[in-house]
């Protein structure tokens, strides 16, 4: 049985694209369309993690910075980001990650570093705080 057998909802999503980076797969899905897939309790997710064996993640096409970078580091919250002009003339965003209390990082930073660089040519630099 086919995902969108079993989640109608899921015939409505609007797939732009998919990246796989280091074990992680990121999702990213048109305007509006992330509680679609990340409704049923996250049952969708799970799936398509199960099924491919790698850790998703689902980023909305279209949305702002911070938006982008929350859906890409959740569960952690963001403390702050900025940007930083390097002397060469490039910049990097770098972003500030407070840990929650009994959660850990269920992310690689590299895979997710990658995945702002190949689908919003973003150069992270990311720290924790506690």
């Amino acid at each position: 049985m086919s995902l969108e057998e079993k989640y109608p909802s899921l015939q409505n999503v609007y797939f732009h694209k998919a990246i796989d980076a280091d074990g992680t797969l990121a999702i990213v899905v048109g305007p509006g369309d992330v509680p679609r897939l990340l409704g049923y309790g996250g049952k969708i997710v799970r799936a398509i993690g199960d099924e491919t064996g790698k850790n998703v993640r689902v980023l909305e096409h279209g949305a702002d910075d911070r938006k982008f970078l929350e859906d890409l580091f959740a569960p952690m919250n963001i403390m702050t980001i900025n940007t930083i002009w390097l002397p060469d003339g490039s910049m990097e965003t770098r972003v500030i990650l407070r840990r929650r209390r009994g959660a850990h990082a269920s992310f690689d930073v590299k895979a997710l570093k990658e995945i702002a660089n190949r689908v919003r040519n973003m150069t992270l630099r990311v720290e924790f705080a506690d």
